[in-house]
């Protein structure tokens, strides 16, 4: 007898370290996700430029600070935020808050700034299908707010769809456009995908968790926890990735309405450029735009994630191109010689898509690859022939995790 309980008192020890680690786990799979979006986010032509010119003002806020503030305090301001969506307050949510204020106090002025030139658009259209406003702060979760942003799974775009799901919202995706990631169009179907969530499942707490994991798995979830329709209740027969999402949502939430709270403050910048749109009526190279209107070719690409040839095909639809405002005068003024000049160009040669940036080296014929935003290592080694497993060892990376910018080794 006494055997078996020094057993069950084990397993209760175990049980209660292991605990706290699954969370730990889940906290450090949305980091290192927040952390690849964001670091490819600074490789953009504006985040460059920024980078280049600004020092990070705010300190870090390390856990042994954030500790110091009562969880009746942070639960008293997320309780002030006039919201649909509850802002549940718990040990996983401050968790993410702790995460949230540590990796964000040193990127603040890009997030709010981003926020800034966002929301306003976010708040259209989120309020034109009934959503609640809060759900802007999704995208911070999802892509820290990177339209340019791929998942390992594939999933693209502030509001990160995939494929099918994209399809679905009427989001073209080929090889010349990928809708998913022009912000207007792919906030619009967010907003749609969210407010058909909702009419399932009539909770907005379950609809973002179906937005993420889909509602094949809140139903599952809803039917192994007996028929309990509360996220909290369902929380355990949730996927491992679901479980965080909500709490990571509810701390964005929070972080970017409570940071001066805890000491931080945000310099607004001047990006992104102030920007308009222009409906283009013919086919369109952004060789050519940049060429005649002194737009560098980064910056279009920038303002225009969507177009992933640096080619609009116009002809076969109704595309639009993003330019900084005080450049709209200078292409309408040169707009029929812009199209000309890509008809004559496309009907020489077809539009191509750029080759994988492979390099030579001087000595033994060795090829690198530099790997550029979106790139994944299952994309790199297909894209020359490989397997996953020979292009890590190649390159003695013990996980899937690879940076911008960064050298592989190929052959």
């Amino acid at each position: 007898m006494q055997m078996r309980r020094l057993k069950i008192l084990l397993l209760v020890a175990v049980l209660a370290v292991a605990a706290p680690a699954r969370a730990q786990d889940e906290v450090e799979a949305l980091v290192n996700q927040y952390t690849e979006a964001y670091d490819s986010l600074m490789n953009s032509f504006y985040m460059r430029r920024y980078a280049q010119t600004h020092s990070h003002r705010n300190r870090t806020i390390g856990a042994a600070e954030f500790d110091q503030v009562p969880d009746s305090v942070i639960a008293a301001r997320l309780a002030s935020l006039h919201t649909v969506i509850p802002m549940t307050y718990n040990s996983e949510v401050r968790a993410y808050i702790r995460m949230y204020l540590n990796r964000m106090s040193t990127r603040l002025d890009v997030m709010q700034t981003l926020c800034e030139y966002y929301h306003p658009m976010f708040e259209e259209v989120l309020s034109r299908y009934d959503v609640p406003e809060e759900l802007k702060y999704l995208p911070i979760v999802e892509s820290a707010m990177n339209p340019k942003a791929t998942s390992r799974v594939g999933a693209a775009g502030l509001w990160q769809f995939m494929y099918t799901t994209g399809k679905n919202y009427d989001l073209e995706v080929n090889s010349i456009v990928d809708d998913r990631r022009d912000p207007y169009k792919s906030t619009v179907a967010a907003a749609h995908f969210l407010s058909d969530l909702h009419t399932v499942f009539n909770d907005w707490t379950l609809a973002i968790a179906a937005y993420n994991c889909g509602p094949g798995n809140i139903n599952k979830a809803i039917a192994r926890s007996g028929g309990k329709r509360d996220f909290w209740e369902i929380y355990y027969y949730l996927p491992r990735e679901t479980r965080g999402y909500i709490p990571a949502f509810i701390a964005a939430t929070y972080v970017m309405n409570f940071y001066t709270d805890h000491g931080l403050r945000c310099t607004n910048t001047s990006l992104p450029v102030r920007s308009d749109t222009i409906m283009v009526r013919h086919d369109l190279l952004f060789h050519y735009v940049s060429k005649v209107t002194g737009i560098e070719m980064d910056e279009l690409r920038t303002l225009n994630p969507q177009y992933r040839a640096d080619f609009i095909p116009a002809s076969s639809g109704n595309y639009s191109l993003c330019l900084p405002v005080s450049k709209i005068k200078d292409f309408i003024m040169v707009e029929d010689t812009l199209y000309a000049q890509t008809r004559d160009s496309v009907s020489r040669r077809p539009v191509r898509m750029a080759k994988p940036q492979a390099q030579t080296s001087s000595s033994g014929g060795t090829v690198y690859y530099t790997v550029r935003s979106g790139d994944t290592l299952s994309k790199i080694a297909s894209k020359y022939g490989i397997s996953v497993a020979t292009l890590k060892k190649r390159n003695g990376l013990s996980s899937d995790r690879i940076r911008v910018g960064q050298r592989l080794k190929i052959r």
